[in-house]
């Protein structure tokens, strides 16, 4: 292999790698149809990125089949695959946090939180309503605004998608989950950053909207429940969090396409 075949092979790892933070857990024919390469391409990469530690199969995905019945293999990305986004100095950011807590008090670092949030607000609604006018969407349609939202926090480095679940029922919401955490190691001992980002979740939205899973309290993805049935009109219960888990979603039946595709 030469180097532009090297260079070549590094760059599809890291859009695997990449695509595994943002839509895990994931499977090797959705990585292949979502990145057009071959299902034979995609495994090869895959058993590097999980030689390499940076990937581990995940347990626990339900409705997911592959040829005669075999339950299909997704991945995730492991705390060794999130910290290749990390920043160098997440150590030093960390540090200063808690040298601000010491001299001035917990509330100092709260309202940090709330200013670095509050920014970022700004910048997400900005964007989002830039989005929707440019589909020509409804600024009322809550699937929409989701949707802008979801583009709006991948530029600034979440890795964001949106999924319907529960639809048809009064249960129907939208799943937010965000497959990287740009302030993760910052958030993982300092959790206001997460309710602040949640509360400006629900600016942004109109609704309110709860937080069920964040890369900070040890889960591989954040999610965050957006009500749009007609329950909705208040946080989900434990009832209503269990019957819409992030990964039992209704998608359209791929399962010849798996087939084909893992032949």
């Amino acid at each position: 292999m030469n180097l532009v075949e090297v260079r070549s092979e590094s760059r599809t790892r890291d859009r695997v790698r990449l695509a595994v933070g943002e839509q895990g857990p994931v499977s090797a024919s959705a990585l292949a149809r979502e990145l057009g390469l071959t299902a034979a391409a995609v495994r090869r990469h895959l058993d590097a990125l999980e030689e390499a530690a940076l990937i581990v199969e995940h347990e626990g995905v339900q409705g997911l089949k592959r040829g005669r019945g075999r339950p299909a293999r997704s991945f995730i990305l492991t705390d060794l695959g999130q910290d290749e986004f990390r920043s160098t100095y997440d150590g030093v950011a960390t540090a200063a946090l808690h040298f601000l807590a010491d001299q001035a008090g917990e509330g100092a670092v709260e309202d940090f939180a709330e200013l670095q949030i509050a920014a970022l607000e700004e910048r997400l609604l900005a964007d989002v309503e830039k989005r929707l006018a440019t589909a020509g969407a409804d600024p009322e349609d809550l699937d929409a605004r989701a949707q802008a939202l979801a583009g709006a926090l991948s530029l600034e480095g979440f890795a964001a998608t949106a999924r319907p679940v529960g639809q048809g029922t009064g249960l129907a919401g939208i799943q937010l989950c965000q497959g990287h955490c740009p302030v993760r190691s910052v958030a993982t001992e300092f959790r206001h950053f997460c309710d602040a980002e949640t509360d400006a979740f629900s600016r942004i939205l109109g609704v309110h909207v709860q937080r069920l899973a964040t890369l900070a309290g040890g889960e591989h993805v954040c999610t965050t429940f957006i009500p749009t049935g007609t329950l909705g009109t208040g946080p989900p219960t434990d009832e209503e969090r269990a019957r819409a888990r992030p990964y039992v979603i209704p998608r359209t039946d791929h399962t010849a396409d798996d087939e084909r595709l893992e032949r």
